[in-house]
């Protein structure tokens, strides 16, 4: 993998640049949908590409380990063909699933104890083991495993974790310096920066992270419930200390205001569930703030779903017509809701990257969030 900076905003720190992979090229800043278990909920993949325009998917570890599993997806010659998805895949390695099974995990040296959600099956994920998985998955860019803490967390147990992660991470490189890719294109590891929202030991474990040198670096345990703040403050901290060479990917980050603060502070590569979530439960995302399509006041507006919107559904349907979908329990209300804030968000990024091209970035970020964050 390889990591071009081409342009960098005047008045702020968001940058514009290209990550060249084996399964193609990606410009950042990038939005990833989450293609949790080998599917983008509700969408088709020529749609992904053809409509939302996503230019890179990600697939879970934990999820793909328990279903299908490995030997599956290595008799299908990894997920890439498994799923028919040509563009690149980046895998988080489910170390936030697994201590999100509160109460069915136990963390300890070696790795993690955890029980299936599916069939309540125990099963021990380590460092080694995940690398390994990794590579039966066959992402473009895979994920180191880490601890990530909840919010909020005492100062010692978020450096209890965070030390944790270092000693795993040196685990995870050397199990995957020491293997090879399995079908035939490279693969990247990217570490993991920890510490919660504490600067003292963000700090630390961004400088022991930019130490390592690998190709990528992931900035993860936040959106986890901590006040926009202090995601940003962490954010800006860390930015600051990585490498202005290689990209910085912020984990499971966020609403579109959040992605563009983000931005602005130097990250370069998100992903969440958000967009296909929230609309799947009918909340729509565009550039004029935030609608929901299920209130009555929708009921005879026969205007566009998003007159200002690119997917081919915002200028096909109406808002009343997507209202009616979901009033009657359709799933195609939830397929054209998904299609537009995936294309939103993709758009969102896209644009930003102009602006920070053509050096209008922080003007347009200064007038995009307040709106963002309107209710229609």
């Amino acid at each position: 993998m390889q990591f071009e900076l081409q342009s960098t905003d005047p008045k702020s720190k968001a940058r514009a640049g290209k990550v060249t992979t084996d399964h193609g090229v990606i410009e950042t800043p990038i939005f990833m949908p989450v293609g949790t278990v080998a599917s983008v909920k509700a969408v088709h993949q020529t749609e992904l590409v053809e409509d939302t325009k996503a230019e890179i998917i990600l697939g879970n570890t934990y999820h793909l380990y328990l279903r299908p599993g490995t030997e599956t997806l290595t008799a299908a010659g990894g997920l890439h063909k498994f799923m028919s998805w040509d563009r690149p895949i980046l895998t988080d390695s489910g170390g936030f699933q697994v201590y999100s099974l509160d109460g069915i995990n136990k963390i300890k040296e070696e790795g993690v104890k955890f029980k299936s959600h599916i069939d309540g099956s125990y099963h021990l994920f380590t460092p080694e083991n995940v690398m390994d998985i990794q590579r039966q998955i066959g992402a473009d860019i895979i994920m180191a495993f880490d601890e990530c803490t909840p919010y909020p967390c005492p100062p010692e147990y978020a450096k209890e974790a965070m030390d944790r992660t270092h000693r795993w991470l040196q685990r995870c490189i050397n199990r995957f310096d020491e293997t090879e890719p399995l079908y035939g294109h490279s693969q990247t590891l990217f570490p993991i920066v920890q510490g919660s929202v504490y600067p003292e030991l963000r700090k630390i474990s961004a400088e022991f992270i930019a130490e390592t040198n690998r190709e990528g670096y992931a900035i993860g345990g936040l959106s986890v419930g901590e006040p926009h703040e202090e995601m940003y403050a962490m954010s800006d901290l860390v930015c600051d200390i990585l490498p202005k060479d290689k990209p910085r990917y912020l984990m499971g980050v966020g609403t579109p205001a959040n992605i563009l603060e983000n931005i602005a502070l130097g990250v370069d590569m998100f992903d969440c569930v958000m967009p296909a979530r929230n609309g799947r439960n009918g909340q729509l995302f565009t550039s004029e703030g935030i609608i929901n399509i299920k209130n009555a006041k929708w009921e005879r507006d026969f205007s566009p779903i998003d007159s200002n919107g690119t997917s081919y559904v915002d200028q096909l349907y109406t808002k009343a017509y997507l209202r009616h979908l979901f009033r009657s329990n359709e799933y195609l209300g939830r397929q054209i809701a998904t299609l537009h804030n995936l294309r939103f968000y993709l758009w969102l990024v896209k644009e930003a990257r102009e602006r920070i091209i053509n050096g209008t970035f922080r003007e347009w970020k200064e007038l995009m969030v307040p709106k963002l964050q309107n209710r229609l």
